[in-house]
């Protein structure tokens, strides 16, 4: 298989990934809620996020670098709209319930 399709299967992957976040975001922005975001999730993915996209650097990975700058951008989007947006978006943070419980 040509570097080319490997590149464009990656990029392919990586646009189906990314863009899964798109009605997430937009659904937090017209309800102006973030209640059913966890914060926990999101803390981890956003780290994870930023790891990948490191890889992609130190790799020479455009898909992976791409991927992941634009999947940062989104996840970050949505951290910022959970703070913003909920009254105690650190509730069960210290307590290990990580955004898992009924709570906020």
């Amino acid at each position: 298989m040509s570097h080319n399709t490997v590149d464009l299967v990656g990029y392919v992957a990586a646009a189906c990934t990314t863009l899964s976040f798109l009605p997430q975001l937009l659904r937090v922005v017209k309800l102006r809620s973030a209640r059913d975001i966890s914060l926990g999730m999101f803390l981890v993915f956003s780290v994870g996020t930023v790891l990948w996209l490191a890889y992609g650097v130190l790799a020479h990975s455009w898909p992976v670098m791409a991927a992941n700058a634009v999947t940062l951008a989104l996840s970050v989007s949505i951290l910022v709209l959970k703070l913003r947006f909920s009254p105690n978006p650190y509730k069960g943070l210290g307590t290990g319930d990580w955004g898992l419980g009924t709570g906020d």
